[in-house]
């Protein structure tokens, strides 16, 4: 097939980017359809998942990216040597709180966690987790907190459609 010779372009440009890449995206830079890269990267992705190679393509953030194979992690801790930063239990909280109602203001998280949460809203905006998506149409305009592409990335999700769905309260 014609496009074969492009899986080695798709792959140099999703290694060079580092972020996710579109479908759309990538048709424009290589003047193909988007069904025809999407069957490009499907193969690709197969021949990486079926041999001993150390990277593989996962769709994330709307767009697919190449990164290493989960089980080559021990490997790369050992070359990066750096400390895992986790979030501590309110930043993820309130992260969550974010993700799930968002938009939404800092009163009405505090509203809902029952503490102030000035912190916690720094460190994730710092850390780019969310960002200040608007101002809320009531007196004071409040600022709007939503999830970030980076937060996308950080749990392994497509859309903030894929989060699972709260359990009812009755």
């Amino acid at each position: 097939m014609f496009y074969n010779n492009l899986k080695g372009h798709i792959e140099a440009l999703l290694f060079v980017s580092g972020d996710p890449i579109s479908t759309t995206r990538l048709g424009d830079i290589l003047n193909v359809d988007k069904l025809n890269i999407e069957e490009l990267i499907c193969q690709l992705k197969n021949e990486m998942d079926n041999s001993e190679r150390g990277l593989t393509i996962i769709k994330v953030a709307g767009g697919y990216q190449l990164c290493t194979k989960p089980n080559l992690s021990p490997v790369l801790e050992k070359l990066a040597q750096v400390l895992e930063s986790k979030l501590s239990a309110p930043a993820l909280e309130t992260l969550s709180i974010i993700a799930f109602r968002q938009p939404i203001t800092k009163q009405e998280i505090e509203s809902i966690r029952g503490v102030r949460v000035d912190r916690v809203l720094n460190r994730l905006v710092e850390r780019t987790l969310i960002k200040e998506v608007g101002r809320k149409e009531v007196i004071g305009r409040p600022i709007l907190y939503g999830t970030t592409e980076e937060f996308l990335k950080c749990f392994g999700l497509d859309d903030i459609a894929d989060l699972p769905a709260l359990p009812e309260i009755e």
